[in-house]
């Protein structure tokens, strides 16, 4: 069934996947934007820019007008921020308002674009699935924390006020148009330039950002309401896809670095980050995570959306075909 779908978070990394997979299976795209934000990712797409914001209301309301579905990908993604409240604005208390506006339109469905900052990683290693959720209170940092507790917000909605919502849960997407970048995309963009020759060993589930936009658009129709279901690709461990990216440039494999000696260099990083503004590569929050191997199932979509994944170098490829053509690797 073809909708008029709102977008939020359309000229983002993910969202502008998501209005490109809308667009190739028939649907009508209205992007929300903000004022003044560059729009160059959709350059070329057929989409209906709206103004607001996710703080505003009344705007969103305006953009949810003579829409019957809503794709809900905007978040603040940073793994450091210097203020947690102002994340909290954006991914709580923003996704409520827009979950409201969505009743209050009588949007036919939603799909609210989660994460797996909201799933606990197993301590043993093995993939974690759409069962293992994760309190606030569990989550690592203030990203994590805040995509939890608004995924509760969307479940209570369901539950409480018939909110017809899907949750989709993608995992560590790259590719291409990572303007910002994304933390995954800057570690991929550091290690093509060569700066980036040691590392604290982990585990991700790497995915191709536009699988994960199919899995949004499959989840309009096929997707379960009230339910999660994980948009993953493969589990690599980190050295792994660094020592990928290396060989492509000729370079050695980076060197692997114990935790422990790296703790005070992280306070240090965020002590100058307060004073920079610039987000830092070595951070607390970072260190916690890496003591986690962030392996994930996708084997729920797979057979409840037709969801499927191809090779995580090819979505490394990309990204790195994306930013040598964006005169980011200079």
């Amino acid at each position: 069934m073809a909708d008029r779908v709102m977008l939020t978070g359309g000229t983002g990394f993910l969202g502008s996947s998501i209005a490109r997979a809308l667009v190739g299976a028939g649907h009508a795209v209205r992007a929300l934007a903000r004022p003044g934000t560059p729009r160059d990712v959709l350059a070329g797409v057929p989409v209906e820019f709206c103004p607001g914001d996710l703080t505003d209301a009344a705007s969103l309301s305006a953009a949810l007008r003579g829409c019957s579905a809503l794709i809900h990908c905007a978040a603040d993604y940073r793994i450091w921020v210097p203020d947690p409240a102002r994340m909290a604005a954006v991914n709580v208390t923003g996704t409520e308002a827009v979950m409201r506006a969505a009743l209050a339109e009588g949007c036919r469905r939603v799909v609210h674009v989660s994460s797996v900052a909201t799933l606990k990683p197993r301590a043993d290693g093995s993939p974690a699935t759409e069962a293992d959720a994760a309190r606030p209170e569990e989550a690592i940092g203030p990203y994590k924390r805040s995509k939890t507790a608004a995924e509760r917000v969307v479940e209570r909605l369901v539950a409480e006020a018939g909110l017809p919502a899907v949750i989709v849960n993608p995992s560590t997407p790259i590719g291409p148009r990572d303007r910002r970048p994304t933390p995954t995309g800057r570690v991929i963009l550091e290690a093509a330039r060569g700066k980036l020759p040691a590392y604290v060993d982990t585990g991700l589930n790497l995915v191709h950002v536009e699988d994960v936009a199919a899995g949004c658009v499959a989840a309009l129709d096929r997707g379960t309401v009230g339910e999660r279901h994980v948009l993953g690709g493969q589990d690599v461990p980190l050295g792994e896809m660094l020592a990928h990216i290396a060989a492509q440039f000729g370079r050695g494999r980076p060197v692997r670095l114990p935790r422990a000696p790296l703790w005070p260099a992280a306070l240090v990083a965020e002590a100058a980050a307060r004073v920079t503004g610039r987000e830092p590569m070595l951070t607390l929050d970072g260190l916690r995570m890496a003591g986690h191997r962030m392996y994930f199932s996708s084997a729920k979509a797979e057979r409840v959306l037709g969801y499927r994944a191809r090779p995580w170098q090819a979505g490394v490829s990309d990204a790195i075909a994306w930013f040598r053509g964006a005169g980011m690797l200079a």
